[in-house]
């Protein structure tokens, strides 16, 4: 029959498919009562969840004022403005002001290497052949103008050494001439009528008189000038074979080599390592020391990574690396010194470091980072700000659960009478639950030592029935977070029977997640839920198969009907009176 839509019977008279419509919808009402069953039960699963999420942020912040280093935690400041001291101080450090005087900071030893390590320029006074472009300078040479007695000399890199003092010769006059000694690796400049050499110029674009580290001597003792240092430097990153060191090396005939510094073994390769290498392992070394070149002295320094008055050992092994460093025999210790310091007037305390210690400065959990010579007065105290924080985020998670509670189990009755309900009123468990948190709140807390043994003696509380918690005295919590910081964290985190406690086993029975009251509710709601789905997948069942019965007997009559009709219709014509012709 499908496709085919009857709209009545042969008659045409009964329209007997609105009639099948209406008794099917009328017995789809326990469905009907079902779905807004079901949608009860989902609202109030809705209020568990949120409920749960706010059970949830309370158990959190419970934990958070039971932390058992919440209520030892210190702060420490200075009383200089903008001091750049760094003071802390850790949980449970002695409180009180210290006064801090700092007469000598600590400083680092050094070992300095003999200066003029590197090879010369060039080995003979010829530099005729030795371009600015391939010079061994620490600083290379840029091509550009310089000024001599104000007279511009303009250079290309492809000039020689000599060719520059040709022109120095030359745009002078013949006044002033240059010259290389290869013996000192340093140029001389000498005026030729007795008067003061001026070096440079406001437009000088080339950095050559700085490179061959020629400067300006005192007015009337510049009628001749030579380089401050000598002018070869070192390749930091050739092989060391070939870095130009002035001392020989001296490897085995594989190349190797190696040395110690304070103990510990540094092996290179001349063939394979560069100067750069070397330092890198150095530093790298456990050996408690930067490397470093200094080239304005043209020597390498060895700095200790630690501060104060102790030495650096440094020792040739083999390959005499060390020692074409200049730091073995020629190299001198410039020792460093230990911080001074004094507290509160007593007596001067040394310390190889510039962090004083709590153990030096006699206070417990105090430690200060010293960078400049002063006298500061540092204050230890309680960390009133996390304390507050902890406590105010269990305000008002405790406030947000309330409030919660009370929307979704409200009744109210309104002007006309009408009764206004929520998702869980009527819900004496949920109920209970506020009541039960209320009272934990407003309890106190038997067996402390100290006198705060309940919220009101921090000035915390309800300002009235029903209102939230809050706190109602700030200058009172204040003062119980900075005098006795360590009574309210005995309230808050004495076990098992401390504020937090109580609070934390209570919420973790409600949310138990076998057996709390909380999942039993939505276990039990979930259920019949699940029962209803069964109940109306039933119901749906049987009103298709009595559509089909009704549709089926209607269809029965229409056809027994219709052969009535035609049954009726051929005895009618079998027994009409048939017409005559004459």
């Amino acid at each position: 029959m499908a496709g085919i839509s009857i709209s009545g019977l042969i008659s045409g008279s009964f329209d007997w498919q609105s009639v099948v419509d209406q008794l099917i919808q009328i017995d789809t009402a326990p469905i009907t009562r079902l779905q807004t069953q079901a949608a009860t039960n989902n609202n109030k699963l809705t209020s568990f969840t949120a409920l749960k999420t706010d059970l949830t942020s309370l158990q959190t912040a419970v934990q958070g004022l039971n932390s058992t280093t919440l209520f030892n935690q210190r702060t420490a400041t200075s009383s200089a403005s903008g001091s750049n001291w760094t003071v802390a101080a850790a949980e449970g450090a002695t409180t009180g002001s210290f006064t801090i005087a700092v007469s000598q900071l600590a400083t680092a030893a050094q070992r300095q290497g003999a200066a003029g390590i590197s090879a010369a320029l060039h080995d003979t006074n010829d530099v005729s052949g030795l371009t600015l472009a391939n010079l061994s300078t620490a600083t290379p040479v840029t091509a550009g103008t310089f000024s001599i007695d104000g007279h511009t000399i303009d250079l290309a890199l492809t000039d020689s050494l000599q060719d520059v003092f040709d022109k120095i010769s030359t745009a002078t006059g013949g006044n002033v001439t240059a010259s290389y000694d290869s013996a000192t690796d340093r140029i001389s400049l000498v005026s030729g009528n007795g008067d003061d050499i001026i070096l440079g110029a406001g437009n000088d674009s080339s950095n050559f008189l700085s490179a061959m580290k020629l400067a300006n001597a005192p007015v009337g003792a510049g009628s001749s000038l030579s380089s401050t240092g000598s002018l070869g430097s070192v390749a930091l990153n050739a092989t060391l074979a070939s870095s130009r060191l002035r001392g020989a090396l001296s490897p085995d005939a594989n190349g190797d080599g190696s040395f110690t510094i304070n103990g510990v073994a540094i092996a290179y390769n001349v063939d394979t390592d560069t100067l750069s290498s070397v330092l890198q392992r150095i530093n790298t070394s456990g050996a408690g020391v930067t490397a470093g070149y200094d080239a304005a002295n043209d020597r390498f320094v060895l700095t200790n990574t630690a501060t104060g008055d102790i030495g650096i050992g440094g020792n040739e092994v083999s390959g005499g690396l060390l020692d074409a460093l200049g730091l073995t025999g020629g190299a001198t210790l410039q020792r460093g010194q230990n911080a001074l310091f004094s507290v509160n007037n007593g007596v001067t305390v040394s310390s190889t470091s510039n962090t004083l210690s709590s153990a030096l400065l006699g206070v417990t959990g105090l430690t200060v980072t010293a960078n400049s010579v002063s006298s500061q007065t540092v204050t230890v105290a309680p960390d009133t700000s996390s304390m507050q924080g902890a406590i105010e985020t269990f305000i008002k998670a405790y406030n947000t659960l309330q409030s919660d509670v009370a929307a979704a189990t409200a009744t109210s009755v309104g002007p006309d009478g009408k009764v206004t309900t929520s998702t869980l009123s009527g819900n004496l468990e949920v109920q209970s639950w506020a009541r039960q948190l209320r009272s934990l709140a407003f309890g106190s807390i038997s067996g402390l030592d100290g006198a705060i043994n309940n919220l009101d003696k921090m000035g915390i509380g309800f300002a009235s029935l029903g209102a939230p918690l809050s706190i109602l005295d700030q200058s009172k919590l204040s003062s119980a977070l900075k005098t006795s910081p360590g009574e309210v964290g005995s309230f808050f985190n004495t076990a098992n029977t401390g504020f937090a406690a109580k609070f934390s086993t209570y919420i973790g029975k409600l949310v138990d997640p076998f057996n709390g009251s909380l999942v039993t509710q939505t276990t039990t709601l979930n259920k019949q839920n699940s029962d209803i789905d069964v109940q109306i997948a039933t119901l749906n069942k049987r009103l298709a198969d009595e559509r089909t019965r009704l549709t089926n007997a209607f269809l029965a009559m229409q056809t027994a009907q219709s052969q009535a009709q035609s049954q009726q219709a051929t005895l009618t014509n079998m027994f009409a009176p048939k017409s005559s012709t004459s």
